[in-house]
């Protein structure tokens, strides 16, 4: 499988940023990474309504899109999971 290339929303790179735990925060940039390698890892699921796919870190969602023809991998919004899909 080819390696997929990561980008991140500005405001999902906020969001990041706002994680109050420095301990979350790199769990969560590790899970991210990992989405270069296996951006459908087990355990993720896609959101009804929408093309977007989700992993869980912890307390916390990384919701994401994924382009297939393009081999991208665009994180979308990270945040904790009782406020990431509002």
């Amino acid at each position: 499988m080819a390696r997929y290339s990561l980008s991140i929303t500005e405001s999902a790179a906020k969001e990041l940023e706002a994680v109050a735990v420095k301990r979350d925060r790199q769990q969560i940039v590790l899970r991210i990474k990992s989405l270069a390698d296996n951006p459908r890892p087990r355990g993720c699921q896609k959101l009804e309504g929408s093309s977007r796919l989700r992993v869980r870190q912890g307390y916390y969602r990384i919701l994401y899109e994924v382009a297939d023809s393009e081999h991208t991998v665009t994180i979308v919004k990270v945040g904790h999971r009782r406020d990431v899909y509002r």
